[in-house]
């Protein structure tokens, strides 16, 4: 349903009744009349929502300043006639509000953007410091393996000079038999030559 216009109530005509004693068309004029009710009731209850939004942004205002606004007018009760929706100083208002309503989404997001920045440099302080204690973990993982790998190999070498040092032993223990046996096979050939 569309709304009615100044013009249009200024403008309605209803039927001329064929006679002076019936008056207009009663149910025509009823229906007139509930449109015109229907559009106050609508512009009423829009003027209502912007003086709402209007106490709102002069509410930021006053906050965003810091300091003590003055008092917000009540709005208009229903008997205002409809010459009060169409003031030129809503204007004015209505882009302060605007500019309140910008400057809370603009400021919103700032703030949105450094709780994100901080986030995001949180994440990277903490996925660094994970990487510096798992290349610590590994560090010292392979160290211990390394340490054991020197023990045993430190181990190994001792039992290899062991090993030498009695294969020594045993070598010239042998090679001294050898010659003590050779020694004295000569002594005995010599015994036996003579």
């Amino acid at each position: 349903m569309a709304l009615l216009t100044e013009d249009d109530v200024m403008n309605m005509r209803f039927k001329e009744p064929k006679e002076v004693s019936e008056g207009y068309d009663q149910d025509e004029v009823d229906v007139f009349l509930d449109q015109v009710a229907d559009t106050i009731g609508a512009l009423t209850k829009e003027n209502a929502e912007l003086q709402n939004q209007l106490k709102v942004a002069q509410a930021r205002v006053t906050e965003l300043e810091g300091g003590t606004g003055a008092p917000v007018d009540e709005a208009p009760d229903s008997a205002t006639s409809t010459s009060a929706f169409v003031n030129p100083t809503n204007e004015a208002e209505e882009a302060t509000g605007l500019l309140m309503l910008a400057q809370e989404l603009r400021d919103r997001h700032i703030a949105e953007g450094k709780a994100e920045s901080e986030r995001l440099v949180s994440e990277a302080q903490q996925k660094s410091q994970q990487m510096v204690d798992d290349a610590q973990d590994q560090y010292n993982r392979t160290m211990a393996q390394l340490e054991q790998e020197r023990s045993l190999m430190e181990r190994k070498i001792s039992e290899l000079r062991d090993f030498e040092r009695d294969y020594r032993t045993r070598l010239k223990s042998y090679l001294e038999s050898l010659l003590s046996n050779v020694e004295s096979g000569s002594s005995q050939t010599e015994g036996f030559q003579n």
